[in-house]
């Protein structure tokens, strides 16, 4: 999940850079929408892992639907 946070910051500086460089202001958001498309491709396998180990383990609730705890 850190690498997920370090692509959104790194996405939201070049978006940022965009007004002090419009003359890259194309590259600087290609290069924006790239670190998002990262974030979400770790987002996927990390989710996709913990999906892959619950199955394993047989856990069927979810958070949501687990009993609170008295």
């Amino acid at each position: 999940m850190d690498n997920v946070r370090r692509y959104r910051a790194l996405a939201s500086l070049c978006r940022q850079q965009v007004a002090y460089r419009p003359l890259q202001s194309w590259e600087l958001l290609g290069q924006a929408e790239h670190f998002e498309h990262l974030a979400e491709v770790e987002l996927k396998a990390h989710f996709d892992a913990c999906n892959a180990q619950q199955d394993e383990d047989g856990v069927e609730a979810t958070a949501w639907e687990r009993p609170a705890a008295a």
